[in-house]
């Protein structure tokens, strides 16, 4: 059996394959057990490096910097979403004086850093303008600007990947152009680029991590005041240890919701599907016998 890319490998060529394939299986289960070893025998995972993570205001210190973590997650996701939908619709305006701005400013903001915008949000204005903003609007609107400029690039491709006779259909029984995008063009393209759209929310979510280098209190800004404590060993590693739970915890919890959202929109399109299907049968057949 072949493709049209490459011809199915052969007996040697599966052995080859299997042989690479064990190879380097046993390679980077040897750098995890180095790793891991190194870890045990500089004392990682000694009790003295965990004790500092057993006292309750550690632990409620931790909540706190994870409820501020989500925080800015929450109202950066918004905020990109919406600026990902207004650019968008810009973006595909006729009118030129209308595109090229929105355009322009999708170029730009998506082609700045996150941790530049926030840096320059934070320590550029206040010096230039004058103006003081807190380390959670810094994050917050560098996190809005970059998603959302991505976003805006989701958006547009969903949109012109549908078929143009929808938008032609939608202007020819009378709708207007606000209309066709609200009611036919959004709903199927957010649906197409759902996974997409997560993705780009999860990267927002772990992109909250930056927020340290602006002393915004959130998970990476604890771990690595915890990891510094001298008097508790440097619990470096630790640290580490427990913002990357917390971090991948929250990632597979927001893929989850994704799923379930996707699954329910299948499930929802599937149901209206036979009663689009019945109601154009009872029009035609009400057609027949006037």
């Amino acid at each position: 059996m072949s493709s049209v890319l490459y011809d199915a490998p052969g007996p040697k060529a599966r052995s080859r394959h299997l042989v690479f394939g064990v190879i380097s299986l046993v390679v980077i289960l040897a750098i995890i057990g180095f790793v891991v070893w190194r870890f045990i025998d500089t004392g990682q995972f000694s009790a003295a490096k965990w004790q500092i993570f057993s006292f309750p205001r550690v632990q409620q210190t931790i909540l706190d910097a994870t409820g501020a973590t989500l925080s800015a997650f929450g109202v950066a996701a918004v905020g990109s979403l919406v600026l990902g939908l207004v650019l968008a619709i810009g973006r595909l305006s006729d009118r030129p004086w209308v595109s090229r701005p929105f355009h322009w400013f999708t170029e730009l903001f998506r082609a700045i850093p996150v941790l530049i915008l926030m840096m320059m949000l934070y320590y550029g204005l206040p010096p230039a303008l004058g103006v003081k903003w807190p380390p959670y609007t810094a994050v917050v609107v560098a996190l809005i600007l970059y998603n959302g400029s991505v976003l805006a690039e989701v958006f547009r491709a969903g949109i012109e990947a549908l078929p143009k006779g929808q938008r032609e259909a939608g202007l020819a029984i009378g709708l207007r152009k606000s209309q066709v995008m609200a009611s036919i063009l959004l709903p199927q393209a957010v649906r197409s680029m759902l996974p997409v759209i997560i993705s780009q929310l999860v990267v927002t979510l772990k992109d909250t991590a930056l927020g340290f280098i602006v002393t915004y209190n959130e998970i990476l800004f604890q771990a690595k005041f915890f990891g510094s404590q001298v008097q508790y060993g440097t619990p470096i590693v630790p640290s580490a240890i427990v913002a990357g739970v917390l971090y991948v915890g929250m990632c597979l919890i927001l893929s989850g919701l994704a799923k379930l959202a996707e699954r329910q929109l299948r499930r929802s399109q599937r149901v209206a599907s036979p009663r689009k299907v019945a109601a154009a049968t009872q029009g035609a057949a009400n057609t027949e016998l006037v």
